[in-house]
């Protein structure tokens, strides 16, 4: 799976954070054997997110973007909104999860605003900007991906065929 990895932190992109975040959902997806060919840091400015993941999406090089950091209800927090932005199709079951998960840890888990969506055959997932966050949420929807990504490459899905069974 080729993966691209956002880190969405005003305090990062300046410099005066390290990016542990993007840097933990790298180290979970090279142990499942996943390409991260793509790193960068962006402010918590909605118009650049969208922008960068309209980009990542249609360069058609990367099946997976995450995203991590903007989620939360704070009023820098717009990630979920440059997703929507960017998305065609939204996947709402991967945010239902990843806070159904959580709750159960941690109440404050339901107070995130994480989406999955889809552009082209590209699948873009929102992650909390916390590091424990991120590998949490991440590990409880990981094992969807691939079978996500294969449906998005067509997989299933030959013209005739009963699109009810996914």
């Amino acid at each position: 799976m080729r993966v691209a990895i956002l880190t969405i932190s005003d305090s990062v992109s300046r410099g005066r954070r390290e990016d542990r975040s993007g840097q933990a959902i790298a180290d979970h997806c090279a142990k499942r054997g996943w390409t991260v060919s793509s790193r960068a840091v962006l402010p918590d400015d909605a118009g650049q997110i969208a922008a960068r993941l309209i980009d990542l999406a249609d360069s058609g090089n990367f099946d997976l973007i995450l995203t991590t950091g903007g989620t939360g209800l704070g009023p820098r927090d717009v990630t979920p909104e440059a997703t929507m932005r960017a998305a065609e199709r939204l996947v709402p079951g991967l945010g239902e999860r990843m806070r159904a998960a959580g709750a159960s840890a941690n109440p404050h888990a339901i107070l995130s605003r994480s989406q999955g969506a889809c552009r082209g055959r590209t699948l873009i997932l929102n992650l909390p900007g916390s590091p424990r966050g991120a590998v949490e949420s991440f590990s409880v929807v990981a094992d969807v991906l691939p079978h996500a990504i294969e449906i998005l490459h067509g997989a299933g899905h030959e013209p005739g065929e009963d699109s009810a069974k996914t």
